[in-house]
């Protein structure tokens, strides 16, 4: 039992060693002003998100990228809510700063509502650079500047970028904005060592041909989730050398932790599901290291329990 406990540990130790270091090996991007040359089509799913939009369409007004230079696709996931009309009343009344914007309908043909819209807005889009991100985000003002200068200096096909969470007072708030820093970390530390094996949809770019080139999210519509990974997956296979983490704080996308216990739980347990169709092999090896690293730990706390007790 010693042994497999240090055996345990020692890889551990190993893989957040690796992952520390390909952190530091991914270089943080500034910006140079560059003339901006990027067309890109940003799509947003959405299913009665009316409490959110407000903030996302407030942050898609204050881009400071050329409005000639993009599109917004909002794509209907069958909302009852009043989504539809904040998105054209905020937008569509704002002459002094007009956004190309369009509403579509979702065209759903798989279990995943999610991949259904995103494929459905893709086959619509005008331009091919791709950029996805959720209707409770918050976008930074300079967003596609960073995706823009960064194409332009490094000619990836697929761009994965930082997202974190909105600060608040709560401890389940506070909890998972340290998860999802770890979970970043993890994710800059993976392409570090040429190892990528996480990304998050609501801040991830790839051209719309890479897309097609890689069938999209066929082989894995089942799962409702996964609409980065999976893709990420793909692209990495496909275009090893050209999948690319952008690095700048200009770029981190805000958006909502989970309210309640119960989100969260139901949020992890839609995680776990995919899992096991993942066919990174760096990907399972990290996740079955930290879940008997974790285990250990909890398993150790349970025995030291169980000896106060038995010795009182």
């Amino acid at each position: 039992m010693t042994l497999v406990i240090s055996i345990i540990t020692i890889m551990y130790l190993l893989l957040i060693a690796g992952l520390i270091y390909g952190f530091d090996k991914v270089k943080v991007f500034k910006l140079a002003n560059l003339q901006s040359k990027t067309t890109f089509s940003v799509i947003i799913p959405f299913r009665n998100e009316a409490k959110n939009l407000p903030q996302l369409l407030e942050s898609i007004q204050s881009l400071k990228y050329p409005k000639h230079l993009f599109e917004v696709i909002f794509v209907n996931d069958f909302s009852e809510d009043d989504s539809v009309y904040l998105i054209n009343s905020n937008l569509s009344n704002n002459s002094s700063n007009s956004i190309d914007f369009s509403i579509i309908s979702n065209i759903s043909k798989t279990n995943a509502p999610k991949k259904d819209a995103i494929t459905t807005a893709i086959n619509l889009a005008k331009y091919n650079w791709i950029i996805t991100t959720d209707a409770d985000c918050i976008l930074p003002e300079y967003w596609l500047n960073s995706f823009d200068e960064f194409i332009q200096k490094n000619k990836p096909k697929c761009v994965v970028a930082p997202v974190t969470f909105q600060t608040e007072k709560s401890f389940l708030n506070r909890f998972q904005t340290l998860d999802i820093l770890s979970l970043q970390g993890a994710t800059i530390g993976g392409f570090g060592i040429k190892k990528p094996f996480l990304c998050n949809g609501a801040n991830f770019a790839y051209q719309k041909e890479a897309f097609i080139e890689v069938n999209g999210f066929d082989g894995n519509t089942t799962i409702a989730s996964g609409d980065d990974v999976f893709l990420l997956e793909k692209m990495v296979c496909q275009y090893p050398n050209e999948v690319q983490f952008l690095k700048s704080e200009q770029a981190i996308v805000i958006t909502n932790s989970e309210n309640s216990l119960q989100q969260l739980i139901t949020q992890r347990i839609r995680w776990a599901a995919k899992t096991s169709s993942y066919n990174n092999g760096f990907g399972k090896f990290t996740g079955i290291i930290v879940l008997l690293m974790n285990l250990m730990v909890v398993l150790s706390l349970l025995g030291f329990v169980f000896c106060l007790l038995k010795t009182n």
